[in-house]
């Protein structure tokens, strides 16, 4: 069940979408020189490895200054990038994560290597499902650069404080996993996007 409401909306969103899929896809090309699509490597169900598909919000290569941004005006971002990312608009590619079958709409945020190197094992059963869009952690952290840019160590702060609570909120979702659960996360993520 929850495979085909994945692929149903999935569809749904990018036919719906296309649109302003192509006007941003032309904005990015023109703003700053590189691909109209930024591809991560992310661990996802299992712990198999993926390519996670972004619009590309960033100058090329910036990530070899950091994996971490830092607030909305991080010198990284493009002027398009700030759009993206304050509307989350940078994630729908992602849809065509879920439609191959690497993503679901709800599930826990898929994390970089790095990061799951550092779960416990007990932490690590979050793997165990396909990692999402969307979740109740993207919800408590909708404006996580703006917290990480008023500490001293974002990267440490990441993973001393926002990556473990992160994980707090991806087991408290997987102890009671259900479609109407989606539902509602679903709808609080649009209330969050469309408030921003």
């Amino acid at each position: 069940m929850k495979r085909l409401f994945d692929i149903i909306f999935a569809i749904i969103v990018l036919i719906c979408f296309l649109p302003i899929g192509i006007f941003l896809s032309l904005w990015i090309l023109f703003e700053s020189p590189g691909g109209i699509f930024f591809a991560q490597n992310r661990v996802g169900r299992n712990g198999v490895t993926f390519r996670l598909l972004k619009f590309r919000s960033m100058y090329v290569d910036a990530e070899s200054l950091g994996r971490i941004t830092v607030g909305a005006r991080d010198a990284r971002i493009t002027k398009v990038g700030y759009y993206l990312r304050k509307y989350k608009l940078d994630e729908f590619p992602q849809f065509i994560n879920v439609l191959k079958g690497e993503m679901s709409i709800v599930g826990p945020r898929p994390e970089v290597q790095e990061y799951v190197d550092l779960y416990t094992e007990d932490q690590r059963k979050i793997l165990q499902v396909k990692p999402g869009i969307t979740d109740l952690a993207s919800l408590a952290y909708f404006h996580e650069n703006e917290l990480l840019a008023k500490s001293e160590n974002p990267q440490q702060t990441y993973i001393n404080e926002v990556l473990p609570e992160k994980i707090r909120l991806n087991e408290k979702y997987l102890a009671n996993p259900s479609l109407s659960q989606d539902l509602v996360i679903i709808c609080k993520t649009f209330a969050k996007i469309f408030r921003a």
